[in-house]
């Protein structure tokens, strides 16, 4: 056996020789950011080798000086001999985003806010069909010998009106003990169906006033659970966390081949329900004093790959043509179906897929935004990992998904990290001395930059003469902050190691810049594609809305001056913020939602842009700032001719 010993994080790991590191790391729940899932095309997953030797080769992700200094690319990596190994806490930036982060109440209240407009505004529902009842049983005697369930069912049928009582095992098994400890007076928590109730809990004595429900949004890069109080529907806390199976890869389909390894399925499931959700939920339960069994339903909404692994279904085929979901509807689930830290019996409820990249936090975004019931065309765009795309009003609903990659995110990107403390989320550009003003989430010393960031960054580099429109930097500038690798690649200094106490400067180079014009491409193109497929342009639209997790911070104008978003006229565009959560906890609290939710689901279209004639073109021509026709914005012409 080889010893490798990861001195940064005071752990010592047995192995065969011939093992990979990164494999090694991963199995060992040693944290180690590699968003290409080990295809060695990111550069992410550098390691510093302290001592031993280690079979693996040097990559244009490597400088000559990180070479000789002991760099190296885990997933390119096999262990020879004893080693001893350091992960940089640059690594950690993403990790950054799997510390648990918890509720902001302001936040909170405008996703209340936000749900009762929108039940409101269209008549919904403001109700459940869980109720939770105390009830006084009458006690046996030797003439009154019913069994516990046949008294209980006899209860039920004379004082609520139920024919029929159903309940699981569990409920049977801790029944005969609760009913005698209390007196046959208990408080059982039920779903009403017609004549008939299913039994979700029984408790001691008197707890009508405990009753909760959680919303979750699951985002290929972070997850948010949001804990409801379900008698005054108002949101109690909520707590979020990036998504453990970012180990296996910052998309979708890195996620989906490493589905298909040994054990690949197994550890992506145990990655988003026990690495990420249900810590999530005991933090809630401990910060709100709530007992799991009183968590008696879930709405969760995520895209389709996500909603099968958070299920532990097989994935491949949604990747392979003809593009194939294993489901599009919620199968019936209860908690303890997949193992969640919630009352056995409690309801989970899917938010329904549309397609195999259009999933349940799309249509629960639509839900939430009220395109269904809209007389205006809205263009719906979710700038996450995957970049989906909605067109439409109350008459029609047009889909497509965008290879958009998890650049918004942070991902793809050599020092980028999702929207957490120490995130640089604006950046302005001094044009006489090329220095930047930045502003960090959180007002602390910044660790990376983030989606919103990006975008800033990038147009004031266009505008400030530092890149041309193909994101190229111009070699003739004398300046600090402008330099070239050996393999004369570009970068700018945003900020250097001296200044913040860093162990390396923050950067951005020509790569990062490339990979993000190919995101935003990828935006404006399947946008463009998908109202062209019904005759259309840009100047139909009237209102756009911007959902996802780039962040409050997203600059509109700055995303047109890229190419991002069309550009017309800047009072139709809004930032509706995580509108899968926001759907989600409508489903929650309405059942009139619920039923509205699954109806879009069923009634929204799908483009596959993959086959459609003219989108490789159009991405192609999106694929430069801010686009190859710059007759298409108007505005960043002007900008660029002054």
């Amino acid at each position: 056996m080889i010893k490798v010993n990861f001195k940064s994080h005071n752990k010592e790991i047995y192995c065969n020789k011939g093992d990979n590191l990164l494999e090694i790391a991963r199995n060992s729940n040693i944290f180690i950011d590699a968003p290409c899932n080990g295809s060695v095309s990111c550069g992410k997953c550098k390691v510093k080798l302290l001592k031993g030797n280690v079979d693996s080769e040097k990559t244009l992700h490597i400088k000559d000086d990180e070479w000789e200094q002991g760099y190296i690319l885990a997933c390119n990596t096999t262990v020879i001999e004893d080693i001893e190994i350091e992960v940089p806490s640059k690594l950690s930036s993403s990790m950054h985003g799997m510390k648990i982060e918890g509720s902001d109440k302001k936040k909170d209240k405008q996703i209340f806010d936000r749900a009762k407009n929108i039940i409101e505004t269209h008549n919904l529902d403001f109700k459940t069909n869980i109720v939770k009842t105390y009830i006084e049983i009458e006690e046996p005697t030797l003439d009154d010998n019913l069994s516990d369930v046949d008294r209980l069912e006899r209860h039920v049928r004379n004082n609520l009106g139920f024919n029929e009582i159903d309940f699981k095992l569990e409920l049977l098994r801790k029944m005969p003990v609760i009913l005698r400890e209390n007196d046959f007076k208990v408080t059982i928590t039920y779903v009403k169906k017609k004549n008939k109730i299913t039994i979700l809990n029984i408790e001691s004595g008197n707890s009508e006033d405990k009753l909760y429900g959680v919303a979750i949004d699951i985002g290929t890069t972070s997850v948010v659970v949001c804990l409801v109080d379900l008698y005054t529907k108002e949101v109690i806390d909520k707590a979020s966390s990036g998504n453990a199976q970012i180990k296996y890869g910052a998309d979708v389909i890195h996620r989906i081949i490493y589905s298909t390894k040994k054990d690949g399925l197994t550890k992506l499931n145990q990655a988003v329900i026990d690495d990420t959700i249900n810590p999530l939920l005991e933090s809630l339960y401990v910060r709100n004093d709530i007992n799991k069994d009183n968590v008696v339903t879930l709405v969760v909404a995520g895209n389709t790959t996500m909603s099968s692994l958070f299920l532990g279904v097989y994935t491949d085929y949604l990747r392979q043509e003809p593009f194939i979901p294993p489901f599009l509807k919620s199968p019936k689930i209860m908690g303890q179906d997949i193992g969640l830290n919630v009352n056995d019996s409690a309801y989970v409820y899917l938010a329904p897929s549309v397609a195999s990249y259009v999933g349940g936090d799309i249509t629960a975004g639509v839900l939430s935004a009220g395109i269904w019931a809209s007389e205006e065309n809205i263009l719906f765009i979710d700038l996450g990992t995957n970049g989906e795309i909605v067109f439409g009003n109350k008459d029609y609903m047009m889909s497509c998904a965008c290879s958009a990659g998890p650049a918004f995110e942070g991902g793809g990107i050599s020092c980028g990290m999702r929207a957490s403390n120490g995130a640089i989320e604006k950046v302005s550009i001094d044009k006489a001395n090329l220095n930047p003003n930045l502003t960090i989430i959180g007002e602390c010393e910044p660790i990376g930059i983030c989606g919103s960031g990006i975008i800033d960054l990038i147009c004031q580099m266009l505008l400030t003469g530092i890149i041309d429109r193909r994101g190229k930097i111009y070699r003739d500038l004398d300046n600090k902050r402008i330099r070239f690798n050996e393999h004369d690649i570009g970068e700018y200094v945003l900020a250097f190691k001296e200044d913040y106490n860093l162990e390396n400067d923050i950067t951005v180079n020509e790569v990062d810049i490339d990979n993000f014009i190919r995101t935003k491409g990828a935006i404006y193109s399947g946008a463009s594609t998908l109202i062209e497929s019904l005759g259309m342009d840009f100047s139909v639209i009237d209102k756009v809305y911007i959902a996802g997790g780039i962040g409050n911070n997203l600059n509109i104008e700055n995303s047109i001056l890229i190419g991002l978003l069309p550009d017309i006229e800047r009072e139709k565009f809004a930032y509706i913020g995580n509108s899968s959560l926001v759907g989600s906890y409508l489903a929650l609290i309405s059942k009139d939602a619920k039923k509205k939710l699954q109806q879009i689901g069923n009634e929204m279209t799908y483009v596959e842009l993959s086959v459609y004639p003219t989108y490789m073109d159009e991405f192609i021509s999106a694929c430069f700032l801010p686009h190859t026709n710059i007759e298409q914005f108007p505005t960043v012409k002007k900008l660029l001719e002054d």
